[in-house]
């Protein structure tokens, strides 16, 4: 009974901790969502949720300027898997809300009009609708990593960055300060960007899968570094729901991305996405949310509406 006295009063601090960092990391983007969010959490559909990095820890900012990492994760709770796809930060797309600066590269979007903006580019870029969004500061990935405990990963590559060395398929435990290089580096990947969105995205699972673990969850720390990293318009009662039936979902994560190709406009290098290319992702990422097929959106049509139809 005594043993269950203090169990209890510790899970009752815990629950605490986690509602006080909820609120402190909540931002509404202020805009009206395609579809009922709530709705979709109670009925335990599949959602959406836009990631954006921001590198700006090691340059003391704090979420601001543009978005060096755009990935839509889509969560399914009925087929518990999680499928990630990273979209080109220098994608050419008109931004919402701001297209007479056209032409306007993807990553801009946050900048010009912040997660709001961004969300709504995504979406008619895509047309898929974006449920929530969640800004991740990059550069605070490091105490991210410690605070999970470490994360194993198994290099994709063989390089040297920031004092640290990876082998291709060796698997490494890192830290939180190995774990950042090997997200950093991006200049000696023979895919460049996209091989650093690639490796972005290897980590961010191996952290989902590690925070996926009752005993890491279980800590202030973890907590404390949550609430310093991360922006969201996702409210106490939604991560509830999310923990209540969702967590399931990180046991199966896909990772992909839209390969773009490289064009030049007025002397500014873009990542122009074929149509064949977006058609395919959008096929990918409305098939995760079970939703009936549908044409890939345009950010330059003068129609917003976005496609919600279910497949039943």
């Amino acid at each position: 009974m005594i043993f269950s006295a203090f169990f209890f009063h510790h899970l009752d601090q815990l629950y605490q901790a986690a509602q006080k960092t909820a609120d402190k990391v909540y931002n509404s983007a202020k805009i009206s969502k395609a579809r009922d969010t709530q709705q979709m959490l109670r009925e335990k559909k599949p959602v959406s949720i836009l990631l954006m990095g921001t590198d700006t820890g090691a340059l003391g900012r704090n979420f601001k300027g543009r978005t060096d990492t755009m990935i839509v994760a889509i969560l399914n709770p009925k087929k518990q898997k999680v499928t990630l796809v990273s979209l080109p930060r220098d994608a050419l797309v008109a931004v919402y809300g701001f297209e007479n600066y056209f032409p306007s590269k993807l990553n801009s979007a946050y900048d010009y009009g912040g997660s709001g903006t961004a969300v709504k580019t995504v979406q008619k870029y895509l047309n898929v609708p974006i449920d929530f969004y969640a800004t991740i500061n990059m550069g605070g990935l490091e105490n991210l990593v410690n605070a999970v405990g470490g994360v194993k990963i198994n290099p994709l590559l063989t390089f040297s960055y920031g004092g640290y060395s990876f082998k291709k398929g060796t698997a490494q435990t890192m830290n939180g300060k190995r774990a950042l290089a090997y997200v950093r580096m991006r200049h000696s990947d023979p895919l460049g960007d996209y091989g650093r969105q690639q490796r972005q995205r290897q980590v961010l699972a191996a952290i989902a899968h590690k925070a996926g673990n009752l005993k890491n969850l279980m800590s202030t720390s973890f907590f404390n570094e949550i609430s310093k990293q991360l922006q969201t318009d996702l409210t106490f009662k939604d991560f509830e729901m999310l923990a209540l039936n969702y967590r399931h979902t990180s046991r199966n994560i896909s990772s992909d991305h839209a390969q773009g190709k490289q064009d030049e406009i007025d002397g500014v290098s873009f990542e122009a996405v074929p149509e064949t290319e977006k058609q395919r992702v959008t096929n990918e990422l409305r098939q995760a949310l079970n939703l009936q097929a549908a044409t890939t959106g345009s950010t330059l049509s003068s129609s917003n509406k976005i496609n919600t139809n279910s497949k039943n």
